[in-house]
């Protein structure tokens, strides 16, 4: 599985949010299916469905009588994804809840699953154990989530190196800005957090999520590396003056870093390359009874 920039980019994300729709791909489709083992008249939830692609994806295989269920804690995704569904004219409910409040009675779903969403969750525990809850004795619960800490990211150009490192200190000040104090390393914990709620985790699956330029990249590349910097610094800005100026600081330190390694990746040339990497975890695991 691959996707092409600026997707995964150290230099604008310091982490996979807001990526499922960007890899989620035909292989990806299968392994779900696959994994939550529909079978005729199964009820199967999608534990933050974004904009229904899961739906979508499941439904063009067209299997029979399963009713798919997503919830999603923004409206406007939901009004999305039920748009999408009826458009396919697929058998798919949705609603606006809160992964950590499931409003469902306990064991009503066959099979749960969860894709990049708990990556923004503070207390992914409770949503793990609500997960768990809804889902039948034997039922499948899967969760797929990334290691946001262990990207790995190489630039043959010590400039992008230095950019990589004030990419690294500037979203760490805006993380703390916005006050985001989610799990960056939440992909291979989930085994644990299972058997914590009563789920036997079955195994692990890896997906390596990257991409790769071999010379020096367009200047739409850059430009959409800076405005992404640029409005996070417009609109995140707090009232704490000390915050203030260490989060200006750092924003204006990554710019500076950015047109630096611009620079030398044009003189670079065809000799340029840039590699960055992550990895999710998708863990399957079966409810105990």
């Amino acid at each position: 599985m691959s996707l092409n920039p600026p997707s995964i980019d150290t230099l604008i994300s310091p982490a996979l949010k807001d990526l499922r729709e960007c890899w989620w791909d035909d292989e990806f489709t299968e392994f779900l299916t696959e994994t939550l083992r529909p079978r005729p008249g199964n009820r199967i939830l999608d534990v933050g469905c974004g904009p229904g692609t899961a739906e979508v994806s499941i439904g063009r295989l067209h299997l029979s009588q399963i009713r798919l269920v997503g919830i999603d804690l923004r409206v406007d995704r939901v009004i999305t994804a039920r748009a999408a569904a009826a458009s396919h004219n697929l058998r798919a409910a949705f609603a606006a809840a809160d992964a950590g409040r499931l409003p469902f009675a306990s064991g009503v779903f066959d099979s749960t699953y969860c894709v990049a969403v708990m990556q923004h969750i503070s207390d992914v525990d409770s949503a793990v154990g609500e997960c768990a809850r809804v889902t039948r004795p034997h039922g499948r619960v899967v969760v797929v989530e990334p290691d946001n800490a262990a990207r790995y990211a190489y630039s043959s150009s010590s400039a992008g190196m230095k950019a990589f490192a004030t990419a690294a200190s500037f979203f760490t000040a805006l993380a703390d800005v916005r006050g985001d104090a989610t799990d960056a390393s939440i992909g291979p914990k989930l085994p644990t957090l299972f058997a914590r709620h009563g789920i036997e985790p079955d195994y692990v699956r890896l997906f390596p999520v990257s991409h790769v330029r071999i010379g020096a990249p367009e200047s739409e590349v850059w430009a959409a590396r800076r405005a992404v910097v640029e409005r996070a610094l417009e609109f995140n800005l707090t009232e704490d003056p000390t915050d203030r100026t260490s989060l200006l600081e750092r924003g204006a330190a990554h710019l500076a870093a950015l047109a630096a390694y611009e620079a030398d990746a044009r003189t670079s040339g065809p000799s340029f390359v840039e590699i960055q990497n992550t990895m999710l975890f998708a863990t399957v695991g079966q409810r105990i009874p």
